[in-house]
């Protein structure tokens, strides 16, 4: 009986080889299906197209009025009034500050004082000289006193007249005590305080016509060449808005030694919201050309380097292909490319956050 379990046993192995062996080789013949081709992303698209650029450096420019005054005193003192303030709009003759005057207030009272006396005299002399005249051709005194009569008649008129000189320069030195607008303008700052001691030195404040402004642009030396009059000036705020539109209208004819530059001078139009002094952006335009052209919204930067997403066609089927671009400054909502795109290439707008390179995509516009 147990030979015969054993018999069984050695019979059924063989069996049972073969049929896993046979299901193993099954197995290893059948393939797996093939995975289904990616699936082409829709992207918006447009072509890259020509448009006048301009070819334009910016500087740090400042604005300066042609009317603007530092207020100086032209004599010595006190000062005993300030009636303006820092932002005060003043007219043209407005009394700003005033320094004592009672010392040159008492000089001008003696000195009419003492023209009054020399006054009197001149008088006396200019009557006597008639009378003596009279008698003289009267036969009743002789050429002598009239000449003498004659001669202190015309010392006293040469002495009233210097002390009437002399008298209305007193004057005009009192004038000098009170500190006047040259013109119409805007008060600046006022360092100085009431009760200071102030010399031809001192400056009291500024008075600024915050019209009829310039902007004074410093180009270099290296642009010397193309910089003239009649260049398209823009002028920028700190937030990079346009203020301003104007011309390149006076070039120095000299070239500023410290700083190797030219001077240029660009009228400031009536209204733009600009103040004596500030510092703006002067974006000059040297000439115009056709350059392509790409939307902001197509432009990625990695590592400072600038991208855009072109839809390469091959075999009738497009993939992204991303190409590194150099760009001008914005000018609207597109940039200028100086480097990378050429005209009708199709530029991605749209999902460029999910693009890489080689991936299939359809083009949408």
């Amino acid at each position: 009986m147990s030979e015969m379990k054993i018999d069984f046993a050695h019979s059924v192995l063989p069996v049972v080889a073969v049929v896993a062996f046979s299901t193993l080789l099954a197995g290893c013949n059948h393939q797996a299906p093939a995975a289904a081709p990616p699936q082409a992303m829709p992207v918006k698209v447009a072509s890259v197209t020509l448009s006048p650029v301009a070819s334009s450096d910016t500087y740090v420019s400042t604005i300066k009025g042609r009317r603007s005054a530092t207020m100086q005193p032209q004599v010595e003192g006190n000062l005993t009034r300030i009636f303006a303030k820092s932002g005060d709009v003043v007219k043209a003759g407005q009394v700003l500050m005033q320094i004592d005057p009672l010392k040159q207030a008492a000089t001008v009272q003696s000195q009419q004082g003492t023209q009054a006396q020399k006054k009197a005299v001149y008088d006396y002399n200019k009557i006597e000289v008639e009378r003596q005249r009279k008698l003289f051709e009267a036969g009743v005194v002789s050429r002598e006193s009239f000449d003498q009569a004659n001669q202190a008649y015309e010392n006293s008129k040469a002495d009233y007249e210097a002390n009437v000189a002399l008298t209305d320069t007193q004057k005009e030195q009192l004038a000098y005590y009170q500190i006047r607008a040259p013109f119409s303008g805007v008060v600046g700052d006022i360092p100085v305080h009431l009760g200071d001691y102030v010399t031809s030195s001192t400056v009291l404040t500024t008075v600024d016509e915050n019209i009829d402004l310039e902007a004074y642009i410093y180009i270099p030396t290296e642009r010397a060449a193309q910089v003239r009059t009649g260049l398209a000036v823009d002028i920028i705020d700190t937030d990079g808005s346009t203020v301003a539109i104007s011309t390149i209208n006076f070039l120095s004819p000299q070239v500023d030694n410290g700083l190797q530059s030219i001077l240029a001078k660009a009228p400031i139009p009536r209204g733009a919201k600009l103040r004596t002094e500030q510092l703006v952006k002067a974006r000059v335009t040297w000439n115009t050309n056709p350059s392509p052209v790409v939307p902001v919204l197509a432009v990625t930067r990695v590592g400072g380097q600038a991208f855009v997403f072109v839809a390469a066609e091959k075999d009738g089927k497009y993939s992204a292909h991303q190409v590194p671009v150099t760009l001008g400054e914005v000018v609207g909502n597109t940039y200028p490319v100086l480097q990378g795109l050429n005209q009708g290439d199709r530029v991605i707008l749209s999902g460029l956050q999910f693009l890489q390179e080689g991936a299939p995509v359809q083009p949408l516009g």
